[in-house]
């Protein structure tokens, strides 16, 4: 039985995918339960793993390279699912410093530790924010130039595919880049739209629009990036992939507010204002070659997911 490590295991991705594949292989959770949201948020998800024969959680934090290699000395390793980062667009702005020292240094971490170590299979959680702001160039492929970052999230992601690809050629590691789009559902970050949205609608409390509400983004349901991310743990004779896990199809955000309103039973109170920086204007995801490499098979449409979303957050 293979040993799988989850970085980030612990957030909302990380906790859906340990679930996924608890009972197939043995599962090392590993967090820094960092303060960016509530500690119990992060207990609650992973509650009903702890008594999993296959799970371990170790709580570290992938920019401290020592306490991170007695990780990886104390555990037979076969693959890394890196999924930990510091996230959002506009945190960003505030903290540079922080976002570069977490996605850049802490990937280049993990990944020596993986060369150290002979763990050939590394799968990079990346982020559709790499394609910068050019709605010229949708529906995103891989191949097109992502040299443009508009924000410093963005650059931290696109610079962590790159240290990813110089230890696949450096040192023949299978590395597969899987960018996200805009993922959704229970147990979302509660500083994520849908999750504050839901919150303030509940308490007849006004949400703040940025923009005139025309932004689109390509809302991917939690349950279909797992498929992907199962898909490509079990990916064999690969070398460096980089590809994209989305819907491929867009929704603006005044239609996701309708959706919203109608799961919730409640009209919002919206408060309008102006375009944020670092934002972009659409995320928009071609899938061809996720499809041809993964299977992958988006399933999930924005009402049901938000339908399904919803009656968790009722709970």
């Amino acid at each position: 039985m293979k040993t799988v490590l989850v970085t980030g295991g612990a957030g909302f991705i990380g906790s859906h995918l340990i679930e996924r594949i608890i009972n197939d292989c043995k599962v090392i959770c590993l967090d820094n339960f960092d303060s960016f949201y509530e500690r119990k948020v992060k207990e609650q998800n992973i509650l009903a793993l702890k008594s999993h024969s296959n799970f371990k959680l170790s709580e570290a934090d992938i920019r401290e390279f020592l306490s991170l290699k007695k990780v990886f000395d104390e555990n037979k390793i076969d693959c890394i699912v890196h999924l930990a980062a510091k996230a959002g667009v506009r945190p960003s702005l505030l903290d540079p410093e922080g976002y570069v020292k977490t996605n850049i240094n802490g990937t280049l971490n993990l990944l020596e530790l993986a060369k150290e170590h002979k763990i050939s299979k590394f799968i990079f959680g990346s982020s559709s924010s790499v394609y910068g702001s050019a709605p010229e160039l949708v529906p995103f492929r891989e191949d097109i130039p992502t040299a443009k970052p508009v924000s410093p999230y963005a650059a931290t992601k696109s610079a962590g595919e790159q240290i990813c690809h110089v230890y696949h050629h450096l040192y023949g590691m299978q590395i597969i880049c899987l960018r996200f789009f805009t993922v959704y559902g229970p147990r979302q970050r509660p500083d994520l739209a849908i999750h504050k949205f839901a919150k303030l609608i509940s308490q007849d409390k006004p949400i703040t629009m940025f923009g005139d509400g025309n932004t689109s983004r390509d809302y991917t349901y939690v349950d279909d990036i797992i498929d992907g991310l199962t898909a490509a743990i079990n990916l064999e004779n690969t070398g460096f992939e980089i590809l994209n896990l989305g819907v491929s199809r867009t929704v603006k955000l005044n239609y996701l507010i309708e959706v919203l309103e109608k799961a919730l039973f409640k009209k919002a109170i919206i408060q309008k204002e102006g375009y944020q920086p670092g934002d972009v204007q659409i995320t928009y995801a071609n899938v061809e070659k996720a499809k041809s490499l993964l299977g992958f098979e988006p399933k999930v449409a924005i009402e049901e997911g938000i339908q399904r979303f919803v009656e968790w957050f009722r709970k």
